[in-house]
């Protein structure tokens, strides 16, 4: 199993899984609040880029990150906690989200979309953003609350 950017992956705005707005139309979704920073992220199966016969199940999700505090925070490293089907774990560590470190100002949000790569129809993710705030006080981690990747039809 490996996270990767969906620069990979090849979703577009053409893309069937994207509607002419650029709506996601995932299935699953998981949202957290922490110190104001609210994390929403939805997720969707993307049969094009799979393989089932090789074990290779293709996801991408869709994150919004929103300030709904008073203040002024940077998201500096994420950490991500994939697990596959069978219960296999795997962590992710690394600066910013696909190569930017945003700072959200209040009311302000930060969207992008990535991708995961599983060796079975189902897993899921969770994780946090560590969140520095523009006024010096002490850094924070933001929940990504857990979120499911699912083949359709594997969850029955």
């Amino acid at each position: 199993m490996r996270a990767v950017n969906t620069a990979r992956l090849s979703v577009t705005s053409e893309s069937p899984l994207v509607d002419g707005a650029g709506a996601w139309h995932g299935r699953n979704v998981s949202t957290a609040i922490t110190n104001g920073i609210r994390v929403y992220v939805t997720t969707v199966y993307v049969p094009s880029q799979s393989m089932p016969s090789a074990r290779r199940y293709v996801f991408a999700y869709t994150v919004r990150i929103s300030n709904e505090s008073s203040e002024t925070a940077q998201l500096r490293t994420r950490h991500w906690i994939i697990t596959d089907g069978n219960g296999k774990v795997e962590e992710v560590r690394g600066p910013g989200v696909v190569g930017k470190q945003p700072t959200l100002r209040p009311g302000e949000h930060f969207e992008y979309t990535s991708g995961c790569v599983l060796e079975t129809p189902r897993g899921s993710m969770r994780g946090t953003y560590q969140m520095y705030p523009e006024r010096g006080g002490p850094a924070f981690d933001a929940e990504i609350a857990e979120f499911t990747l699912a083949m359709p039809y594997s969850l029955n």
